[in-house]
């Protein structure tokens, strides 16, 4: 039989998890407030995004998506170690997709489902590594 957590160890988890959501709502917040500017910027010089090339839009979700985060993180006082680790996490996949998109092994829409699925896990894994600085006490996420 197993026991449930005690309240204190999931409170010792809500750092974490919470750190974990605020880099999420900060990557959405980074697509949307980027993507708006660019879009918006384009308009004034008269001409309009590129939608019809997949391994542009995937770069510039990818662009979106890690400078909201990495400006989040600064915000929340990471170093730049954590921060260029946490980057590379949202980098990795596209990276590793790209070729693939390439050589017709997979559609656009395939790539921007997979992108974001393995994004998720590997920024877990990112911060599992250094679960003091994400949810242990004294760590960026507490203050």
């Amino acid at each position: 039989m197993t026991t449930a957590p005690s309240p204190a160890a999931r409170r010792s988890w809500w750092p974490f998890a919470r750190h974990y959501l605020e880099m999420i709502a900060a990557m959405l917040v980074g697509m949307a407030l980027f993507d708006a500017a660019l879009r918006g910027l384009l308009a004034l010089a008269g001409t309009s995004f590129p939608d019809g090339y997949p391994t542009l839009t995937a770069l510039k979700m990818t662009f979106d998506m890690s400078a909201g985060m990495l400006i989040w993180m600064r915000i929340r006082g990471h170093a730049w170690p954590a921060t260029l680790e946490m980057t590379a996490s949202m980098i990795v996949p596209v990276a590793a997709l790209l070729p693939l998109l390439w050589l017709d092994v997979i559609s656009a829409d395939t790539l921007m489902l997979l992108e974001h699925v393995l994004m998720l896990p590997l920024m877990l894994v990112v911060m599992l590594r250094r679960r003091a600085e994400y949810g242990g006490p004294g760590c960026a996420a507490h203050v």
